[in-house]
């Protein structure tokens, strides 16, 4: 609506203004009338180009006429009055071509500036600077702010923009999961840019004739050299078809799992039945189940255990123990 106001304002303002300050006829009213014809049109033209582009624009051209300034500069500190007659005939039309000319380079250049960005990002890489991009896994997961905090993570750390909008969509799902992922991703890509403990940004790098964000990712990764951290497993197989590397957290979690041998000595309290007959179950701080071998009678007790196996299945860890100062099956014969 407010634009519409401006239009009529250009219609009926610029003929009312030119007919009381240029002539005060029709004459005057037409030139105005055209005037402001010429303002909306310009307007319309102004409003399919990007502001950013339009910006770039105008420093090119204001940079052209700067360029202009310090030719006549030098002009006239030649002090050659036949060469001065000369600039100062074609000088208006000079500063027009470089004025447009400016211009002109400085919005073809524009998509440079992302190789630009690249170039400084892979300075950052040689100096020591490896770089780790994020991917929505990774940030809705959380953890990656804990692991930067304690400086596991060394140098630079990205996501891309297009990441960061599939955060927003999430955001405003309907779906009260969904939701509550895309909020917890903002709200940790919020931390990471607050934090001190590891330069972060968001990366304006997109790639618009694919569709998908993953393989995108995949490809922003390996333009830069750089890392991707997540926890999504198909990354790690499709990063693997571009050698790209992959920092999974989940294979960070398993690695940093205490190791525990058979014979040796741990304490666990039992919080409920195993499957088997006299079992009992508890677990350790990182979520490794511990059964325990006629533990049945000790739940809700703390006790001290010795291992006696390990079994390592796809869902993790299961740690065999028995009660010490007991021996197998000796529960069941005291009873």
């Amino acid at each position: 609506m407010i634009v519409w106001i401006f239009r009529a304002i250009a219609l009926l303002g610029t003929p009312v203004l030119t007919y009381f300050t240029i002539s005060k006829d029709m004459k005057g009213a037409a030139f105005g009338l055209i005037i402001g014809l010429v303002i909306i049109g310009i307007e319309y033209v102004l409003e399919s180009i990007n502001l950013f582009t339009l910006i770039i624009g105008i420093i090119g051209a204001v940079v052209g006429i700067i360029i202009s300034k310090l030719m006549d500069y030098t002009v006239f500190q030649i002090d050659s009055e036949s060469l001065n007659l000369i600039w100062l005939k074609y000088t208006s039309i000079i500063r027009y071509a470089l004025a447009l000319l400016g211009m002109m380079i400085s919005i073809k250049k524009i998509p440079e500036l992302d190789e630009l960005d690249k170039n400084i990002l892979s300075i950052g890489k040689r100096a020591g600077k490896n770089i780790k991009v994020l991917d929505i896994a990774a940030i809705v997961d959380g953890r990656i702010m804990d692991i930067c905090e304690t400086h596991f993570i060394t140098g630079g750390v990205v996501t891309p923009r297009f990441i960061v909008s599939e955060l927003h969509t999430l955001a405003d799902s309907q779906e009260p999961l969904m939701r509550a992922k895309g909020r917890r991703g903002l709200d940790v890509l919020a931390r990471l840019q607050e934090s001190k403990a590891v330069p972060f940004r968001v990366l304006d790098r997109d790639m618009k004739d694919i569709k998908d964000n993953t393989i995108k990712l995949v490809q922003v990764a390996k333009e830069l050299g750089a890392s991707i951290v997540t926890t999504d497993f198909n990354i790690n197989k499709l990063a693997a078809l571009e050698n790209v590397t992959v920092m999974n957290i989940h294979d960070l979690s398993i690695a940093l799992k205490p190791a525990v041998l058979p014979g040796e000595d741990m304490s666990i309290f039992i919080m409920k039945e195993g499957k088997e007959k006299e079992q009992g179950v508890g677990y350790l701080d990182d979520g490794t189940m511990i059964v325990v071998e006629d533990g049945r009678e000790f739940i809700g007790k703390k006790v001290d255990a010795i291992v006696q196996s390990i079994l390592q299945t796809s869902q993790g860890r299961i740690i065999f123990t028995r009660v010490r100062g007991q021996k197998a099956g000796e529960s069941r014969n005291n009873r």
